[in-house]
């Protein structure tokens, strides 16, 4: 593998800077992908679209874009919404604070602002839930203002574009990248520009296997003119990712489920659920499903019946769900933790918001139903 003798500093002077943004503004005026967030510079859909592109795949968002739109296709309707709806149309999608932060968001801009969006970078930031992404994102974008987006994509890019040796995962990655960003940012162009870096590292300048013979800026590049493409980015190893087991009771009486509800705040916010909890140590499932049970809703349990066991990711964790169905001894719920309740009918259970891991045993649950019918 050929290795650069001495450090350059990459794309510094004038004119390399000149090149390497006509050729990237112009690949992209060709080549870039059709989205539907992309026939506007409107900022209400704009800045919905970067909400939900943060740490999640266009492909994943656009069913989700097109579903948020249609149910709130304005700031105003998204304000008047209940967080519940806004939840369930946002359920499946993920890291649910972006949507309790756009809801809450959407209420500022129309009850604080008079509906008046913010038009600046600096402006974007103080609406809840918005950091330097989205607002560069949207300032750029929708205003033209010449800041730039700085996201996984754009680092990884960048890395390989100057030698950068930060890890794009470091906890300076961000303020290192910002700088060089800045640095090359067209003035003119700054959205377009924005857009094209972040659809290079999407399309061309990917993790593993960059397409470099379809890269327009490869020959201004130092990791394609060094083979060192697969030493860039560099990141800090992460540590093992914990995996706990969990115990999940579907607590039936007389016909009717139990349900709970999340507080509003921290992982999973304002979702639905069935209660549950660890599985401490020398404990059966069964027996961590009566605890559980017991401590969140005060209620008795018997009867259990397994019915599933879920394996579901996070982003610092994984759990093993162990799903029973089981018969409370009565109605009267006193809870501990949740913020609110409610028995309802198996068919009614799509009616609510629930995280993606009691998502996956809902079809055994629907089936066990049916059987007992």
């Amino acid at each position: 593998m050929e290795k650069r003798t001495d450090k350059m500093e990459y794309l510094s002077e004038d004119a390399s800077r000149d090149a390497f943004r006509t050729r990237l503004l112009q690949w992209f005026k060709e080549n870039q992908r059709e989205l539907p967030w992309r026939r506007t510079r409107e900022p209400y859909p704009v800045w919905i679209s970067e909400v939900m592109l943060q740490q999640t795949q266009v492909a994943t968002v656009i069913p989700y874009f097109h579903r948020f739109m249609e149910h709130f296709p304005t700031v105003q309707a998204l304000a008047n919404a209940d967080l519940q709806q806004v939840l369930k149309v946002w359920e499946g999608l993920g890291y649910y604070a972006r949507a309790r932060h756009a809801h809450r968001a959407a209420q500022v801009i129309v009850q604080e602002r008079n509906g008046r969006f913010p038009t600046s970078f600096a402006e974007w930031k103080t609406l809840p839930g918005v950091g330097n992404y989205i607002a560069a994102a949207v300032a750029s974008i929708v205003h033209g203002e010449a800041v730039p987006v700085v996201d996984g994509n754009v680092k990884r890019v960048l890395a390989r574009l100057t030698d950068n040796p930060t890890p794009v995962n470091h906890s300076r990655a961000y303020a290192h990248y910002f700088q060089t960003a800045s640095r090359l940012l067209s003035p003119e162009e700054p959205g377009d520009f924005n857009q094209a870096l972040m659809e290079l590292g999407a399309t061309v300048c990917l993790p593993r296997n960059p397409q470099c013979s379809r890269c327009p800026v490869a020959t201004l590049c130092a990791a394609f003119q060094h083979n060192l493409q697969s030493e860039l980015p560099r990141r800090i190893p992460r540590k093992t990712v914990p995996t706990y087991a969990i115990a999940v009771g579907v607590v039936v009486h007389n016909g009717q489920v139990l349900i709970t509800r999340r507080k509003n705040d921290g992982l999973l916010g304002g979702l639905w659920e069935f209660p549950g909890g660890k599985i401490e140590n020398g404990e059966t499932p069964e027996a961590a499903c009566k605890r559980e049970i017991q401590e969140e809703t005060g209620l008795t349990v018997t009867d259990l019946i397994p019915l599933a066991t879920v394996n579901h990711a996070y982003s610092h964790f994984k759990v093993n769900l162990h799903v029973f169905v089981c018969q409370a001894q009565s109605r009267k719920v006193v809870l501990n933790g949740a913020t609110d309740f409610k028995w309802v009918a198996p068919e009614e259970l799509e009616q609510f918001p629930f995280p993606g891991a009691n998502r996956k045993f809902f079809p055994a649950l629907m089936a066990h139903f049916r059987s007992t019918a």
